[in-house]
């Protein structure tokens, strides 16, 4: 997008929440200390906090998608697909923005969910936010979404784009059945258990693997557009390529997940010893022969205090893409199934219709955010 496109949009935006009396006046330039800190917390996550020369007295937080466990700590996520900087975008509104990189990487959704609230908290020792939008992507918009069913009071609404908010064990088992369904598809190619990842596979991903699934998919066209079709992951029909794509994008969360979700869940989250299969050519075979695990009891348990509940007290807007190949766009489905519109609170689920993960403009997450804030 043109930056000069971008700064009108910007512009619209916030001229017309300032007009709504959305936004208050900002705070003079000079009651507050201006740029950005990094800074560590309690937890020992990092933390980044932002204040804009403009600060309408207003903080966006933000909470990051998955990163795998042997990545550094560090701020991901903080640019969208078409580079535009989330911070810089949240700042140039007026807004104060922060975030953290968690105390871990791999899954830490929970953990998430506590550095962000200790992140406010160092936030209120310098500042005082006259109100706090909770917004998130991919597992950060789990995040969002738990945190504005379990923590109201300290924001004023928030906005979880493309991520698994209706129910995180259906986002395991999706993952899970994508792997269990390509082994069955294209066997040999990827080797080792759907539930425990050889060293060996992760450490070769990339030069190996990577190349090793492209070549299969690519030999057996019709054979993997049946894979998709079987575990119901999505393509772009006008773009064959995302065929391949697809089966990368979720193939990598089974490679560099599963062994940190077992680890951290105390047992193998996954389970389809009772799924049946449908849309192959011969699904009888399929359902015959197709690999079979049992999900702990620990896992189960364990994945309890993943699930969101539908009790919101405070506005949560969702952004999605219907044809998200990672997280399904019908996580806001399960989430609308859920909700009890007599609470005080509102969902308010903004589906965009294309093709991807977490593929949005930066008009799109603007217009969303703009109703995120509006909300009375």
């Amino acid at each position: 997008m043109q930056s000069s496109t971008m700064s009108a949009i910007r512009s619209l935006v916030f001229a017309t929440a300032l007009a709504a009396g959305l936004l208050p006046a900002p705070a003079r330039a000079e009651s507050v200390q201006q740029g950005c800190d990094d800074s560590t917390l309690s937890s020992g996550a990092l933390s980044r906090i932002c204040i804009p020369p403009n600060w309408n007295g207003q903080l966006v937080v933000f909470a990051h998608g998955y990163v795998a466990s042997g990545l550094p700590l560090d701020f991901y996520n903080l640019t969208l697909p078409d580079g535009t900087s989330i911070p810089d975008l949240v700042q140039s509104l007026g807004f104060a923005f922060a975030t953290t990189s968690y105390r871990q990487n791999g899954l830490a959704v929970l953990e998430g969910v506590d550095d962000i609230r200790q992140l406010i908290a160092q936030f209120n020792e310098n500042h005082q936010a006259l109100r706090t939008y909770i917004t998130g992507a991919s597992e950060g918009g789990l995040v969002a979404a738990l945190l504005a069913e379990r923590s109201p009071d300290l924001f004023y609404s928030g906005l979880a784009t493309c991520g698994p908010v209706g129910d995180f064990r259906a986002q395991i088992n999706y993952l899970g059945n994508f792997r269990v369904l390509f082994d069955y598809f294209f066997p040999g190619v990827i080797p080792g258990s759907p539930i425990s990842i050889p060293a060996a596979v992760i450490a070769n991903w990339d030069p190996t693997y990577v190349r090793r699934i492209t070549a299969a998919l690519a030999a057996s066209p019709d054979r993997a557009v049946e894979l998709l079709r079987v575990a119901n992951a999505p393509f772009d029909p006008s773009q064959p390529e995302t065929v391949i794509k697809t089966a990368l994008d979720i193939l990598w969360y089974n490679i560099f997940a599963t062994n940190d979700a077992r680890e951290k869940l105390g047992g193998n989250p996954f389970g389809n010893a009772l799924t049946l299969y449908l849309g192959s050519s011969n699904d009888l075979r399929l359902n015959l022969r197709v690999q079979r695990f049992t999900a702990s009891g620990a896992a189960v348990s364990a994945l309890r205090a993943y699930r969101t509940s539908g009790d919101l007290q405070i506005p949560l807007v969702t952004l999605h893409t219907t044809g998200d190949d990672v997280v399904p766009a019908l996580h806001e489905l399960l989430y609308l199934a859920k909700f009890d519109p007599s609470v005080r609170g509102r969902f308010i689920p903004l589906p965009v219709l294309r093709y991807g993960h977490c593929n949005f403009t930066a008009s799109e997450v603007l217009g969303a955010f703009l109703l995120t804030v509006a909300q009375p």
